[in-house]
């Protein structure tokens, strides 16, 4: 009797053990998980603030698309260079002599100088003024460019990173739509503004226009919304095995009594 007495007293004081590490565990597993998501909101935050200083850095920034590396005939952002680019745009566009540019700086993108076969590396022209730059790309748009040396010279924004990639992954998207001579727009920052003959629709990403283009019956592949790195993170085992939190620790506890009743047998 003496030595099974104490035995059965250790059994509940081991769940009762077991059972508080557990406790632990679970809180543990919901401070890792309120912290996660806040490091997931700081981070969206931070990736906004970039976003926005990168478009007001670059608002007063035009990209000319196509010109030949070596074009303007001397070294980038020299006065030279300047004045190669308000020559070119005022003669293209056939503005009056007496129109103000106003170019503070140009320079080629910068990237690594790509092979002769290769496209050639944009010129970025800051303006002083975003009213003329403004006027600069209307005229472009509305001319569709401009031919110098045997070559259509595009005008376009000089988007951040970001609004360039997303805007190009609506290039499958136009393409169908240029085959069923539907006309559209790309709005900034990157949307896409399709008029179909039963209205105007706006859509604010690439997945929302593919799917409804595909209902309407427009070739086009249907594009589906990646999950972030963040994401995949925050939907790991610490938020899915509250469900099945009780069925693991009953698992637990008898696994727990097992052992707890072998050791007594070979105690005895």
């Amino acid at each position: 009797m003496d030595d099974t007495q104490p035995d059965s007293e250790s059994e509940p004081n081991g769940e009762s053990n077991l059972a508080l590490i557990l406790k632990k565990l679970r809180e543990l597993r919901k401070d890792f998980g309120q912290q996660l998501s806040g490091i997931k909101e700081d981070i969206s935050k931070i990736v906004k603030r970039v976003e926005e200083a990168e478009e007001r850095i670059n608002g007063a920034e035009t990209r000319i698309q196509s010109s030949e590396d070596g074009a303007e005939g001397a070294e980038e952002g020299t006065a030279s260079v300047i004045a190669f680019v308000e020559d070119l745009l005022t003669k293209s566009f056939e503005l009056p002599p007496s129109t103000a540019l106003n170019i503070e700086r140009t320079h080629r993108a910068l990237a690594p100088k790509p092979p002769n076969e290769a496209p050639p590396r944009s010129i970025v022209v800051k303006f002083s003024s975003y009213t003329v730059k403004e006027d600069v790309l209307t005229r472009a748009w509305q001319e569709k460019g401009f031919d110098f040396q045997g070559k259509r010279i595009q005008l376009d924004h000089d988007y951040a990173p970001e609004v360039l990639r997303k805007r190009r992954e609506y290039a499958e998207a136009k393409a169908a739509l240029k085959g069923r001579n539907i006309r559209f727009q790309t709005p900034f920052p990157a949307r896409l503004r399709v008029f179909y003959e039963e209205g105007t629709v706006v859509y604010g990403s690439v997945e929302e226009a593919t799917l409804d283009m595909a209902k309407r019956g427009i070739p086009v592949t249907v594009v589906k919304k990646t999950t972030s790195l963040l994401d995949q993170i925050s939907r790991m085992t610490w938020q899915s095995s509250e469900k099945r939190g009780n069925r693991g620790t009953t698992r637990t506890n008898q696994g727990f009594k097992e052992r707890l009743h072998a050791d007594r047998r070979q105690d005895t």
